[in-house]
């Protein structure tokens, strides 16, 4: 089968800037895709390359083996979505825009209104005006208009942008349901807390460039081998920690690297030399210190920035 999405040295220039440069992608079926970055890191313009909205400078993209360039809009067969925020007649109830949207589809989709209203949880508001939706309604009353398709692919564009604490669960629980459901999911987000709890497998970009790729799991545990170190006396500590990894200060104590052999042999050295243990807690990097790690700093190269953070 092929994937939902590959795409190959992906290029899009305006004038001097380039704003995606040579990104490659591949996005398996079930997966629930995280693809990160900073505002202006390119994200948006890369969606819009494969869906076909803009023409790529180099490079091509493929929805389950087709390419928008050059099959038009039967590349889109089987896919839906929203990039940046959907729009609707705000004159007109959310059942008529959605009737509107279905007669556009056509294959049945007027026939699905009901059950997507249900999925997103407004077949109670169906018939009032959307132009009286919350922010949070208008975002869902989207996913209900992509899921008349009956897609297999999803691409949300920051989903939950603009939405308030309640409003970001919700669209992250319908998110999780329609996963679980077996639809690929692409994300576009820049909220790290959402990927890791959302996403199997990401992609990092910044300034255009996929600095990572790869699953999610196998990102957090490659920064493994580091313990929050708290002891009755970090001054001591540090000069006998030095002797069996590294180790540096940070808030409410100290960081040490080193394996499980050397923890455990640093915890002796410390009770041997006095020094009480009040702490002594593997860690690894959470998504948001990778992602920052990635993509500040001078440097761009997203290997060189993987083996800092896991130093």
């Amino acid at each position: 089968m092929a994937a939902p999405i590959e795409a190959r040295g992906l290029v899009k220039r305006y004038g001097e800037i380039t704003a995606v440069d040579h990104v490659d992608l591949t996005v398996s079926p079930g997966d629930v895709y995280g693809y990160l970055g900073p505002n202006g890191a390119g994200k948006t313009t890369s969606l819009r390359m494969l869906l076909g909205l803009i023409r790529p400078d180099e490079g091509s993209a493929r929805l389950f083996g087709r390419d928008p360039v050059v099959e038009g809009v039967r590349a889109l067969d089987g896919v839906a979505g929203f990039v940046e925020a959907p729009r609707f007649y705000p004159y007109l109830s959310g059942r008529r825009n959605l009737e509107l949207v279905a007669a556009l589809d056509g294959d049945g989709a007027a026939g699905r209104i009901d059950e997507t209203l249900d999925t997103v949880d407004l077949a109670d508001r169906a018939k009032d005006k959307v132009g009286g939706y919350s922010h949070g309604m208008r975002q869902r009353l989207g996913i209900a208009g992509a899921l008349l398709r009956a897609p297999r692919l999803l691409l949300l564009d920051e989903p939950t942008t603009g939405l308030d604490p309640a409003g970001m669960r919700d669209m992250r629980a319908l998110i999780r349901r329609l996963a679980d459901q077996g639809l690929t999911v692409l994300l576009s987000s820049h909220l790290m807390a959402e990927v890791e709890e959302l996403c199997d497998r990401v992609a990092i970009i910044g300034s255009g460039r996929v600095l990572h790729e790869g699953a999610l799991d196998e990102l957090i545990a490659s920064t493994s081998g580091r313990y929050e170190l708290r002891t009755t006396d970090d001054i001591y500590a540090t000069e006998i920690a030095k002797r069996y990894g590294d180790v540096a200060e940070i808030p409410r104590g100290l960081s040490f690297s080193g394996d499980e052999r050397a923890a455990a042999e640093l915890s002796v050295a410390l009770g041997l030399a006095g020094v009480g243990i009040t702490a002594l807690v593997p860690r690894t990097a959470t998504l948001e210190e990778l992602f920052f790690r990635m993509t500040e700093g001078p440097s761009t190269n997203g290997h060189a920035k993987l083996e800092e953070v896991a130093r």
